[in-house]
């Protein structure tokens, strides 16, 4: 497991900095209290009947908004050595002047603000959190840094198997006779392949099954149009993550959404997978047809 505990000064880009967190996959939790730390690890570890909860990335957001900061993160910390779970402590701060210029454009409360002002508040908190500084792994100034360059910055620091994961691609089947999905920022037409459709011994069969993956490879042009466009997609990939897209959605459409959009997406996820991208697939017409719901009850999306 994968564990990032993110703190530092408020108003130093930490609400950002999850965000961007969430997009690459981790599951965050904001404003935890330092000593349920390791209890919250360990439940995500084991889980329910010690399985775990198949989360394999945690993010916890610590600041000064929890009362027992100082108090509680020392002992949480030990705790998770003994667990033996590895972590890492991304600290953010920011010069004075730049907090004390962004509370003012937001208009935001300091947390330590009752009865001070805000640059006595800030340099309090600055000097509560000293301990926790010297603790951590990463630190990052963020004063003048930008929000794509604190992007950058947290997915350099975090991205332990290439930049390729920075970006995830969701894979989409879909029958043209149902529509085309919403949310497809590519899409491709694959009606050109030969139809399994009017095969007799193919017909009930789905993009899933051998035979169907045969019969399209006996065609030479299946496999070339997979192997090119899969190329521009690699090639394009680095822009999208360069202009901070975390995510894309790649539509496969065939007529009915069951035989050579499921084969193609599903080759398209295998080949982006093998060049290192975080890839997927979904078949949202797979079993529409009630023709198919009867033979193949356990299909899976």
């Amino acid at each position: 497991m994968d564990v990032i505990i993110l703190t530092g000064m408020s108003g130093a880009g930490k609400s950002q900095a999850a965000n961007f967190l969430e997009d690459m996959g981790y599951f965050c939790i904001d404003n935890l209290p330092p000593m349920i730390l390791p209890e919250l690890v360990r439940t995500f570890l084991k889980g329910q009947g010690g399985e775990g909860f198949g989360v394999a990335k945690l993010a916890f957001v610590v600041d000064i908004r929890s009362n027992d900061l100082l108090r509680g993160f020392a002992p949480a910390i030990q705790e998770l050595d003994t667990l033996g779970c590895p972590y890492r402590i991304i600290f953010l701060e920011a010069s004075d002047q730049v907090l004390v210029s962004r509370y003012r454009q937001t208009r935001r409360r300091h947390p330590l603000s009752d009865g001070i002002g805000l640059s006595e508040s800030i340099e309090r908190e600055r000097h509560m959190l000293l301990s926790i500084r010297e603790r951590a792994t990463h630190i990052i100034d963020t004063s003048m840094m930008a929000i794509p360059a604190l992007r950058d910055e947290l997915y350099r620091i975090i991205s332990e198997v290439g930049g390729n994961q920075r970006m995830s691609v969701l894979v989409v089947s879909f029958g043209f006779k149902y529509g085309i999905p919403v949310d497809c920022d590519n899409m491709y037409d694959v009606r050109f392949l030969p139809n399994p459709f009017y095969e007799h011994d193919l017909k009930m069969l789905s993009g899933k099954d051998d035979a169907i993956r045969d019969y399209l490879r006996s065609f030479p042009e299946t496999d070339e149009f997979i192997q090119k466009q899969v190329d521009i997609l690699v090639y394009t990939l680095p822009f999208y993550i360069r202009e901070g897209k975390a995510r894309l959605v790649v539509g496969i459409g065939c007529t009915g959404g069951r035989h050579r959009s499921v084969y193609i997406a599903e080759a398209f996820a295998k080949r982006l997978q093998e060049l290192g991208y975080s890839a997927g697939t979904h078949h949202r017409d797979i079993d529409k047809d009630p023709r198919y719901a009867a033979v193949s009850p356990d299909t899976t999306v």
